[in-house]
């Protein structure tokens, strides 16, 4: 018996830590959901079972912050795909403890967005152009972007990372949004969502979102793909068929399609305990237009996506240069051997290749030739693949020297029965040269020496300790790409997809044009080779919007002659189209930007593409700071630019300090006690996106958040009749005579007007730019343009901006700040007053005195004719000096006097009135307005402003108000939203 208790009491020693560290868990946690008891929807058969907390070390408790949601939102529109990622972070310790916040997102993507919202206190970043010597500034640290490694995923993945300081008992979230194109690869699309949070994640959900102009022929969930292996055991069949993965459901009709990923804990575990559960794909295909392409015109940008089907195969000459040095030995070799075995399978009949092996010696295998595709020639290569022993060292030169002269030499000897033949080379090697020429310039330089532009070179990367930069050169300048195969991947399988995928060429010579007085900065448009399952895309900007018609002819060679494809479109159609389409996938208002979007990345990608070919110092600089430019004004973190990230500072007793620095950016309230400590409500936070309906909500905390960033308090604002608004109407209150005028402005959509000028005195400027609508019916207007963008530009004290659309508003003062105008906020920093009432106006002070109402105008289902836009009130023009200019702002210090004029009756208006003079003579007169030395006959018309609550009689103007304001039309347009130029005709003196 003694035993027995013996015993019992040495179990309840044992046991007795596991108990209490399980108790203090659930105490610390009680706010998080681990959905313990759940199993899965496909699982019915099990029993509930109860998900150990093996997460944790025992009895030691856990000190990383807990990741409470991730939630990663992709909307993918013709392409081009914005992506939103949200992580909340809970810090359950008393004491402050270091947060990771880690997200891999695809090479080609460019970050557009990051803030962090740190114990209720916004922290936005600002990308600034990258200076030459790196500094780091006191409080402020960048967002690393670096390579991920190889087993984290298949070579075409970067790391963001930022670490934080979270205070005892408080959250952090993070908000990062990028952008990319999605290029077409063997006939297929495909995203790439990483969902790799390194911890079990209590409410996890991945979407995506596509909507496509052409209907979706092809779309399929892969299973979730991790590292080396080509899937993993994520989609929870036990009979290992392949499949999405478990708790993905797919909405797919013929242009629309959602897809959501959200396993609960116990299916995370199932695929990965420790958090890193792969990468979500995506794959689909869109029907193609036969002929010229698919055209979409929007906000006075188009994008012109080319991929013609069902043309003959064009004849290839190829030759394959491979590193056979020392490095390679092993399973590089080997894979290397089997993907060339497979190659050597698919070559056509009418094709011609040859290979070249280089270490420290160079081996050709057919001297002084290439081959045509026999069934003895194919055995023979492959007796030389199988016979390759990699030795010695990397004489990249001599490899890229021997092969050029090879297919050079070919070309010469069967230039007229090859005439429309595609040559290349494929050059693979895993390492840096090492023999014969090891200089990176030098080599670049040889190889175009070599190449001559006569074939295209394509390069292949395996490993660690390749030399990127210069195979991306050597292929970029000529006319080929680069491709990296990690060191862990499957070689094999990389290496015939990457064949796969230039393997097909279609056509040659690829040249499209546009009508030249229609477009400007338009993306590259000559293209050597078109193959089989890709896609070429064309973007621009629309210059002589009164024109309709947009000619665009495409010429090319293939196998069999040269072609040429040529079709007018109608810019106006294109437009309503894209825009039809867009209402009916209820995308959002902000998806009205994508195809300027996509234009500017795909400039920037240009830019940097230009950038590397460039042969002089002088022709670099152009590229980078054109480059560069476009990087700031897209907010891309580019290669170019760099992101300044301001890291809260926590205080010894894990609260948050009041820095100086944060006080001069936002003039923080007195402290809040429960600012600092969790509130029941904070708990789901929406990322920016352009998920279905839903408007953005980048900062959708900042409502709650107190750090000097604050609710709006309900308050009247006092508007003045000084407007622009609607299509846009003018009205202006003229004070000297209190008068009240009005004029209308028929711009053009895509032109940017000049509302109110005073640079050089109080810094202000402001400009408005112009989207188009379809008028109604019976409209004696061909269309009706709205203000979809202002900004206001403050120069003084320093230089600060705000831009505005109906969805968000960027404020810049220093620190960049997106909001969405959702939520009503109120921030004050040194420079400006901002004040958002949701979904109503936006009113922005100026050195206390200068004030501004931006009316938010939004329809839930609107007519073709109507258009999200956004109406401009002057409410306080105190400390606007008297030579303030614009179309608005030269009325502000005008005196204008109302006469009658007399005339004969065929001038008469309705507001005209008829005297008799003696018996025969009748005389009608008709009012004018006296402006300056002008004067403007007018009438008296009824407006209404304030969106409609108030009408207003004023004295109209036709004509573009001509005569009534100085100048013309023309000289109101400005080259860009934040163009602070002086008026055209010198300042307006009174």
């Amino acid at each position: 018996m003694s035993y027995l208790k013996m015993l019992l009491i040495v179990l309840v020693l044992y046991l007795c830590p596991v108990f209490q560290c399980q108790t203090e868990d659930t105490e610390l946690s009680e706010d998080v959901d681990f959905e313990e008891y759940t199993i899965s929807d496909k699982d019915s058969n099990a029993a509930p079972l109860r998900i150990p907390r093996q997460v944790k070390t025992l009895p030691t408790k856990e000190t990383k912050p807990h990741i409470q949601e991730l939630s990663v939102q992709t909307t993918i529109i013709s392409r081009y795909a914005f992506t939103a990622v949200s992580c909340s972070m809970l810090n359950r310790h008393s004491a402050a403890a270091q947060g990771v916040f880690q997200f891999h997102i695809p090479t080609a993507a460019y970050i557009s967005n990051f803030t962090m919202i740190v114990g209720g206190r916004v922290f936005p970043s600002q990308v600034k152009a990258k200076e030459k010597k790196m500094k780091k500034e006191g409080g402020e640290n960048n967002g690393k972007k670096n390579k991920t490694t190889a087993e984290q995923s298949e070579g075409e993945m970067e790391v963001f990372r930022m670490e934080v300081t979270i205070p005892g008992r408080n959250r952090a979230v993070f908000l990062l949004t990028y952008e990319e194109l999605l290029q077409r690869r063997l006939g297929r699309y495909e995203h790439v969502t990483s969902v790799r949070p390194m911890q079990l994640v209590s409410r996890l959900s991945v979407g995506v979102t596509i909507v496509e102009h052409s209907h979706i022929t092809y779309l399929e969930v892969l299973p979730l793909r991790n590292g080396k292996t080509p899937s993993s055991n994520g989609n929870g069949k036990a009979d290992g068929k392949v499949g999405p993965p478990v708790s993905t459901v797919v909405k797919q009709n013929e242009t629309f399609c959602k897809i959501s990923f959200t396993p609960n804990i116990a299916q995370q575990v199932k695929i990965a305990t420790n958090g890193m559960l792969g990468e979500f794909v995506v794959r689909y295909d869109v029907e193609r237009e036969i002929g010229i392409g698919e055209i979409q015109v929007l906000d006075g940008h188009f994008v012109h996506y080319f991929a013609p089907k069902d043309l003959p195969v064009v004849a290839k000459n190829v030759v394959f240069v491979i590193d056979t040095s020392a490095s390679m030995v092993g399973t590089k070799i080997r894979q290397t051997k089997e993907a060339l075995f497979t190659i050597l399978r698919e070559l056509r009949p009418n094709d011609h290749f040859n290979f070249v092996t280089f270490s420290n010696r160079i081996r050709v295998w057919q001297p002084g030739k290439l081959v045509p595709v026999t069934p003895n020639n194919i055995r023979d290569a492959k007796k030389f693949i199988y016979m390759i022993s990699p030795t010695g060292g990397t004489d990249i030169n001599g490899g890229i020297q021997t092969g050029s002269a090879l297919l050079s030499d070919y070309l010469s000897s069967k230039e007229e029965s090859h005439h429309n033949s595609v040559s290349l080379i494929i050059f693979l090697t895993d390492g840096r040269p090492t023999v014969g020429v090891v200089q990176s310039p030098v080599i670049i330089g040889n190889t175009k020496a070599a190449v001559q532009e006569k074939f295209c070179l394509f390069t292949i990367g395996m490993g660690d300790d390749v030399d990127y930069r210069l195979l991306e050169r050597m292929s970029l300048e000529n006319c080929g790409t680069m491709r990296r195969i990690p060191e862990d991947a499957d070689a094999n399988v990389m290496l015939k997809g990457f064949y796969d995928e230039i393997g097909t060429p279609l056509l040659s010579d690829i040249r499209v044009e546009y009508s030249e007085d229609a477009v400007e900065y338009i993306t590259q448009n000559l293209f050597t080779n078109y193959f089989n399952g890709s896609e070429l895309v064309v973007a621009g900007k629309l210059t002589n919007r009164s024109s309709d018609s947009l000619h665009i002819q495409v010429t090319a060679s293939n196998s069999e002659r040269s072609i040429v494809l040529e079709k007018d479109v109608s810019i106006h159609e294109q437009e309503q189209e894209t825009e039809r389409r867009l209402a009916e996938a209820e995308v959002g208002p902000n998806a009205n930007g994508y195809v300027e979007r996509l234009w500017g990345y795909l400039s920037v990608k240009d830019g940097l593409k230009e950038r590397l070919r460039s042969q002089t110092s002088a022709e670099r600089e152009n590229y980078t700071q054109h480059a560069k430019n476009l990087s700031l004004a897209y907010n891309f973190l580019t290669p170019l630019t760099q992101m300044i990230v301001e890291k809260p500072e926590v205080l010894p007793d894990g609260t948050l300090a009041e820095t100086q620095k944060e006080a001069e950016a936002t003039e923080a309230p007195p402290h809040v006690e429960s600012s600092n400590q969790l509130s029941e409500d904070d708990n789901s936070l929406t990322p920016q996106s352009l998920h279905r309906n839903q408007l953005p909500k980048p900062i959708s905390a900042v409502s709650k958040a107190t750090g000097g960033v604050k609710k709006a308090a309900k308050k009247s604002v006092t508007l003045s009749k000084t407007s622009a608004d609607g299509d846009p109407h003018f009205v202006v209150e003229v004070p000297h005579s209190k008068l009240t005028v009005c004029f209308n402005i028929n711009g053009e959509p895509g032109h940017i007007l000049r509302l109110v000028t005073d640079h050089r005195q109080s810094g202000v400027t402001v400009n408005g730019a112009l989207i188009g609508a379809p008028a109604p019916a019976g409209s004696h207007k061909e269309q009706r343009t709205y203000f979809s963008t202002i900004t206001i530009v403050a120069d003084k004290p320093h230089r600060s901006y705000i831009e505005v659309t109906p969805q968000k508003v960027i404020l810049d003062d220093r620190h960049r700040m997106i909001l969405p105008t959702s939520s009503s906020i109120s921030i004050e920093t040194t420079n400006l007053g901002v004040v958002i009432t949701a979904n109503t106006n936006l009113t922005v002070t100026i050195q206390g005195t200068i004030q501004f109402v931006i009316l938010f105008h939004h329809y839930k289902n609107p007519a073709p004719f109507q258009r999200d836009h956004l109406g401009f009130y002057i409410a306080n023009s105190k400390g606007l000096s008297k030579d303030t200019h614009g179309l608005l702002g030269q009325f502000l210090y005008e005196d204008i006097g109302l006469t009658q004029l007399l005339g004969n009756v065929s001038m008469a208006g309705k507001n005209s009135t008829q005297e008799t003079l003696g018996k025969n003579t009748t005389l009608t007169s008709y009012p004018a307005l006296k402006v300056k030395d002008r004067t403007v006959t007018v009438i008296k018309k009824s407006r209404r402003i304030y969106s409609g609550k108030q009408s207003v009689d004023c004295w109209f103007a036709k004509n573009n108000a001509a005569k009534l304001i100085d100048g013309q039309y023309d000289d109101y347009v400005v080259s860009h939203l934040f163009d602070t130029g002086d008026w055209a005709n010198g300042t307006n003196t009174h």
